[in-house]
């Protein structure tokens, strides 16, 4: 059996531990609230997005534009892996991961039809480990994701549809859900939708938690969508799409990466709550541990005392 030291230096680590595990959730949960806050504050942003989308759609103009048409003599699929860059969240990393692979193997797809841009480290280190071709990588995304980082983002993935070199882009990410629940999901960003944004802009509100009940004060989805309308673009409508269509794509990518940094935080408050938990736990039977083995020495002190006082007499 442990020594009574060994006993109360383990106790004191567990303790230590608890500690640290319970700032870093209380730190993770006051950034999931901020994430999932501005994720609401866009949300008229986005849903004015899906009617230009919507009302633009009835142009014959936008279906021709690269970032719309289908073109099915393109084979080469780009993936958007959204991960973060630290663990300690859970099985939030492997989840997406394994969606990805779902994804991969449902299509089909192999190396030299596949293309990622990583966004995190972890889903970095995943495609270099497999061997897929990785066109850009970003890490330490700052928690308030800013919008020239986006664009930097959407640049790059709008520039492989308009030259041609991809026929699709998904973006894999997390869907936050609930604190307790968040959904690795493969989502189509390009060729442009209206049912893309019209499903981003309905997942932004969560299902349960403090801003559950924003969606029923919003309306519904207000889309607008009642029916496409024919514009007349001036100076032309290569000018116009050229920069409306970006900055829709702009959006669908904007509140990937909102969803995400909100699922980061929510599964690490989490995982820091199962394990501050967990060094209570492993404290408390430590020091019962330690009582029984202190009690076990004084008994076996006051035996060996009353042993050598009848050995005296």
């Amino acid at each position: 059996m442990a020594s009574l030291k060994n006993i109360k230096l383990k106790i004191l680590s567990y303790k230590k531990t608890g500690t640290v595990t319970h700032a870093m959730e209380a730190v993770s949960a006051v950034k999931m609230r901020k994430a999932q806050g501005r994720a609401l504050t866009t949300r008229a942003y986005a849903r004015a997005a899906l009617r230009v989308l919507s009302h633009l759609a009835g142009s014959v103009d936008v279906e021709r534009h690269p970032l719309v048409h289908k073109d099915p003599s393109r084979d080469i699929t780009c993936i958007v892996l959204v991960t973060s860059d630290k663990g300690l969240a859970g099985s939030l990393n492997s989840a997406v991961i394994r969606k990805v692979q779902e994804f991969i193997r449902e299509q089909r797809l192999s190396q030299k039809t596949l293309e990622f841009i990583c966004l995190g480290k972890r889903g970095h280190e995943f495609a270099q480990r497999n061997g897929y071709r990785v066109l850009h990588h970003m890490t330490n995304i700052a928690d308030g994701v800013t919008e020239p980082e986006v664009r930097n983002i959407t640049n790059r993935i709008t520039a492989l549809q308009i030259s041609g070199d991809a026929r699709k882009v998904y973006m894999a990410y997390t869907n936050f859900r609930s604190t307790f629940e968040q959904e690795p999901i493969m989502r189509q960003i390009l060729p442009l939708r209206k049912h893309v944004l019209q499903e981003i802009i309905e997942g932004i509100v969560p299902e349960r938690g403090k801003y559950a009940d924003k969606a029923a004060r919003d309306g519904g989805d207000g889309s607008g969508s009642g029916g496409s309308a024919a514009y007349t673009m001036e100076p032309d409508a290569a000018h116009v799409l050229a920069e409306v269509l970006p900055k829709l794509a702009n959006v669908a990518v904007f509140h990937a990466l909102l969803e995400s940094k909100a699922s980061e935080h929510s599964a690490r408050m989490v995982a820091m709550k199962s394990a501050t938990d967990k060094a209570k736990e492993m404290a408390g039977d430590l020091t019962r541990t330690f009582n029984k083995v202190r009690q076990a020495a004084i008994t076996r002190e006051v035996s060996e005392i009353t042993s050598g006082i009848e050995a005296m007499k």
